[in-house]
């Protein structure tokens, strides 16, 4: 069976009546000025024939390829929510989203996604957090393609060009002070180590709110993944009085011990107090509701494009927060309502 055959730019041209070099410049944003009619008539030649440009023969031909890449743990829950609203962005400033998933901070998977990336001339890098650390991301990252890093703090100038941080250790100290102040004398932060610096701005936060009450205030660190739920919330409230704090990792880990709890037929807020993280449907329809804070998703995508917009159109940086901190909005449920 023979190939199709592709339609060119001269055929266009001839069904639009207009010049090969109008056609170029319609279809591969040029900078020559066309009349929206002239426009008009060029973009629906092409759709008319089945025209289908050849993106990264355009992109090496003016060394822009208008693609941003971007790499994310996974593609559930709040990184899939993340890559929405930085598509919806992209695509509103002119640009094409690729998105690619490590498999949960695997830096292998990091690395080989960046490679193809770069391979394909994108012109900026979006990444989460990267698990590789500076020196294999430094090696990768040396082309001169600007990177702007979701949730990823203290990174170097000569790697990245900034990052736009949700403000998740401030989240967890303010935590501290809404458990203390509706009567816990007990805090507990149940973590995840698998989410690497995630977890460790979240047990930073935690720290910091539970230290300020000093020696008045019992707190203790855990990790989910080593406890059984139900016996752990058994023997804190045998080993302290009641009312319980617990700040939790996110709303999936504060739904085990919601479940637990529930199992234990302990009484919320008299008994034990929990917040989490992220407002996922889990805390919105979850019995009874989980107090968590919201991530303005919207407000975090838009600061990321604009952040690396600014350098691909060589903005002026003068007053440019180098890490911006995007605050989170707690919402108050059952699980803390007094």
């Amino acid at each position: 069976m023979s190939k199709p055959k592709q339609v060119t730019i001269v055929e266009v041209a001839e069904a639009a009546g207009v010049s090969i070099a109008t056609v170029s410049n319609v279809l591969n944003r040029g900078g020559i000025r066309s009349s929206k009619e002239t426009i008009r008539k060029v973009e629906l030649a092409a759709e008319q024939l089945g025209y289908r440009r050849n993106t990264m023969a355009a992109g090496l031909s003016r060394n822009k390829t208008f693609e941003i890449g971007l790499i994310v743990p996974g593609l559930t829950s709040y990184y899939g929510q993340l890559a929405e609203h930085l598509q919806i962005e992209a695509h509103n400033a002119g640009y094409h989203l690729s998105v690619f998933s490590s498999g949960g901070f695997d830096p292998d998977i990091e690395r080989r996604n960046l490679e193809v990336l770069l391979q394909r001339r994108v012109d900026g890098l979006i990444c989460h957090g990267l698990a590789m650390g500076f020196e294999s991301t430094r090696s990768i990252v040396n082309s001169g393609t600007p990177l702007v890093l979701i949730n990823g703090w203290d990174w170097p100038e000569d790697i990245s060009i900034g990052s736009v941080n949700l403000g998740f250790a401030e989240a967890c100290r303010q935590s501290c002070q809404v458990l203390v102040d509706r009567g816990c004398t007990v805090l507990c932060y149940v973590g995840s180590k698998s989410s690497k610096v995630i977890d460790e701005q979240r047990r930073m936060g935690f720290m910091a709110g539970a230290s300020q009450y000093g020696s008045q205030l019992v707190h203790e660190i855990v990790d989910y993944r080593e406890l059984d739920m139900e016996a752990y919330l058994q023997d804190l409230l045998q080993r302290h009085s009641a009312p319980v704090g617990i700040v939790a990792f996110d709303d999936h880990v504060a739904l085990k011990l919601l479940t637990a709890a529930n199992k234990l037929q302990l009484n919320f807020p008299k008994q034990l107090q929990l917040i989490g993280i992220n407002n996922d449907y889990i805390a919105i329809n979850s019995f009874p509701g989980i107090s968590s804070w919201d991530i303005p998703y919207s407000y975090q995508a838009k600061m990321a494009i604009n952040k690396l917009l600014n350098k691909l159109t060589n903005q002026p940086e003068t007053d440019e927060i180098r890490e911006i901190e995007v605050p989170l909005v707690f919402i108050e449920r059952e699980t803390t309502k007094i």
